[in-house]
């Protein structure tokens, strides 16, 4: 089984819907987790409509620290995903077992002003775009992990363009 993180500065939105997508898709294969350099302490509730639009479970999600993961007592991580640039571009701690680290830049959509309904749209196409990067991961196996090419294939993903089909 791979442990994968996806770390964004605040933890309540886009690692949030990455962990849930992971969790969701990658069965037994994968272990999926969530933290943040800044945690907000709450997950953005818009974050979980979203979930509850896409079928996917709303409970056992947390606002937490990175901090958890960088002690002796917290898994032995694969991989960790940056999915904002603010957490790319900031210091991370020392992860136990040196996890392979991307970045898969995704545009906040809880910084996005509006009634509901735009938030909604925001949130579904962060969802969206994380969900399309999420596939082509699971597509690439596990060979990835030990492959020379490795890391530049999961960094490869983050530069999919994902512009939503017209049908989307």
């Amino acid at each position: 089984m791979r442990r994968v993180m996806f770390v964004c500065t605040a933890n309540s939105a886009r690692s949030v819907l990455a962990e849930a997508i992971l969790r969701h898709r990658g069965g037994r294969r994968f272990e999926a987790y969530s933290s943040g350099s800044s945690p907000r302490g709450t997950v953005n509730p818009d974050a979980l409509l979203c979930l509850a639009r896409h079928g996917l479970p709303t409970t056992g999600y947390r606002s937490k620290s990175w901090d958890e993961f960088a002690s002796e007592k917290a898994p032995v991580l694969d991989l960790v995903v940056t999915v904002c640039d603010s957490a790319a571009g900031e210091s991370c701690p020392v992860w136990l077992g040196h996890p392979m680290t991307v970045h898969w830049g995704i545009p906040d959509p809880a910084s996005v002003d509006g009634d509901e309904a735009v938030r909604a749209a925001a949130f579904d196409l962060a969802f969206l775009r994380l969900s399309k990067r999420i596939s082509a991961f699971l597509d690439e196996g596990d060979d990835v992990f030990d492959a020379p090419d490795g890391r530049d294939r999961l960094n490869a993903i983050g530069k999919l363009d994902l512009q939503p089909e017209p049908s989307e």
